[in-house]
């Protein structure tokens, strides 16, 4: 049969689109970006019409994506794991809901923090809000398991969780695709009452998730991407978790395996899958990429007293990503080692590309914080972040979305004083805009800095949400329109930057100071695509 190239994230961007979506919901976040560009960019999709613009947050995006689900049309809504943080009240009260068209949340962790905050499994958030879960182990399931997956939530109630991981979402392989799925009509809920979770009725929302859980189960052992194969060694059993059964199947390319091997990859764990195993083991090995959550789970459930090892036991490394390697010393095998890398290759650290203009917002700033102690600026996640590196060192917080502007309020109303807040456009209209309203309120004496660049930038350069909206919104949020301040940060502007956060360093009450310059980066794919449109206008 036919197959194409895809990335784990085209693969499932594609898998949408042939499973008969309308629409899909996000918020740029690596390792996830790239499933809704896949369907951005799809030819397929826009002759459907399919919905596939960024939202403001994630929890926006998922709130959007079950209100299309309540009119009976299927969605998906795409993020990283710690998007998933935000998106949470939707989500875990969407499990007492239910769905009425089918809904897939696709969310990628990322084990290892290529670019990422920490390392937290979205599996227990599954398993927190009783949903069932799917984890892929290769391009061709993540494929099958999203196109499927539209019909196991409408079939079973609930939205379903797809959870895949960087190496995944970022790799490729052949994947053979399936036919095209008509959309789903407009239908209202069966139920009227379904989606009001007023207490009487949640509490009967939630008996009935509650007792669907058993379906659950089942259906899980009943999955195909779940099977056991029976080992002629019976010394150890091996549970190997989503990607994780590839590192294992990389361990025996020449030979078969010895061991009994449950492979899982949906949740919740089936239960009747556990107790065959147990009777062709001794002891068992957990192989999963994150977390120790099946590796916890499966310890009450066995009735042999059988020895469980994995990341919890120190068989694997507690953090990181898994690789064939580590799965072999796991497994006792001889591993050769690859050869050291030599002293002198310097390791390259991130940095701000050259003429960006978030470094001469913080020349500007580090210049006129001169002679005040450190730790005074609260920053927020995006490119701007690295300025907590040389030469600027300019930052002293990065925690989540929208923190710069609530911690530089907190520490205001500890007596530090000044204190400022760096934020981007994109990450104050996702999480910053409340803070504002906090401090406005409050009448806090703090200094906001908004870096506008235009555009999501850390991500590729998605549109923001923010594009010409700040002065308006930070206007109606309340801020006095005198501290509402333009500046462009470059070279040639210094002094008037300097001079500006000067003056407002010595206000009392809330200023709000943006630095305005298009990404660089975005920059130049513009002035590319627009000189190949003038090369040829019917491209």
């Amino acid at each position: 049969m036919k197959q194409d190239l895809y990335l784990g994230v085209e693969a499932i961007g594609q898998a949408a689109i042939d499973g008969g979506i309308s629409g899909v919901y996000a918020y740029p976040g690596t390792p996830s970006t790239e499933i809704t560009e896949f369907i951005q960019g799809s030819k397929l999709a826009k002759e459907k019409g399919i919905r596939s613009k960024w939202s403001a947050n994630e929890k926006t995006a998922y709130e959007a994506a079950l209100g299309m689900s309540y009119a009976g049309k299927r969605a998906m809504v795409c993020m990283k794991h710690v998007g998933l943080n935000v998106a949470a009240d939707a989500f875990m009260n969407s499990a007492i809901t239910g769905v009425n068209g089918g809904l897939i949340i696709t969310v990628a962790d990322d084990p290892s923090m290529h670019s990422s905050q920490n390392e937290q499994d979205s599996r227990y958030y599954g398993k927190f809000a009783m949903i069932p879960v799917l984890e892929p182990s290769n391009q061709q399931e993540a494929y099958d398991m999203v196109y499927k997956g539209f019909q196991l939530s409408e079939e079973l109630g609930v939205p379903v969780m797809v959870r895949i991981t960087t190496r995944l979402a970022h790799s490729r392989a052949g994947v053979v695709r399936k036919e095209e799925v008509q959309e789903n009509p407009l239908k209202m809920p069966f139920n009227p009452t379904q989606f009001v979770l007023l207490p009487a009725i949640a509490r009967q929302r939630y008996k009935s998730l509650l007792q669907k859980q058993e379906r659950f189960e089942k259906a899980a052992f009943e999955s195909k991407y779940n099977f056991l194969k029976i080992g002629e060694e019976k010394s150890l059993g091996i549970i190997a978790c989503g990607i994780a059964y590839n590192y294992l199947k990389e361990n025996y390319q020449e030979e078969a395996c010895p061991y009994t091997v449950m492979k899982l990859s949906q949740y919740p764990v089936p239960v009747a899958l556990l107790h065959k195993m147990e009777k062709h083991c001794e002891e068992v090995l957990v192989l999963e990429e994150g977390y120790p959550v099946v590796e916890e789970t499966v310890k009450g459930i066995f009735k042999k007293n059988l020895k469980v090892s994995g990341r919890l036991s120190g068989a694997l490394p507690r953090d990181g990503e898994l690789n064939a390697d580590l799965v072999a010393k796991a497994l006792g095998k001889e591993t050769t080692e690859g050869t050291p890398v030599p002293e002198l290759v310097v390791n390259r650290p991130p940095a701000l590309c050259q003429g960006c203009g978030h470094q001469d917002m913080y020349k500007a700033l580090n210049q006129a914080m001169d002679g005040y102690s450190k730790g005074r600026v609260f920053s927020d996640i995006g490119c701007y972040t690295l300025g907590a590196l040389p030469p600027y060192e300019s930052i002293y917080s990065c925690v989540d979305m929208g923190a710069s502007i609530t911690m530089a309020k907190g520490a205001a109303d500890a007596g530090l004083i000044p204190a400022l807040a760096v934020i981007g456009d994109s990450t104050f209209t996702h999480s910053g805009i409340t803070g504002l309203l906090d401090a406005v309120n409050d009448r806090s004496n703090i200094i906001i800095v908004i870096s506008d660049n235009e555009s999501v930038s850390m991500t590729g350069g998605q549109d923001s949400s923010a594009l010409g909206k700040i002065e308006t919104i930070c206007k109606g949020v309340g801020v006095d329109p005198d501290h509402i301040r333009v500046l462009v940060p470059m070279k040639k502007y210094h002094d008037m930057m300097v001079q500006a956060f000067k003056e407002e360093i010595a206000y009392e009450g809330v200023s709000v100071l943006i630095f305005r310059r298009e990404c660089i980066q975005a920059a130049a794919r513009r002035l590319r695509t627009e000189k190949k449109m003038k090369l040829n206008p019917k491209a």
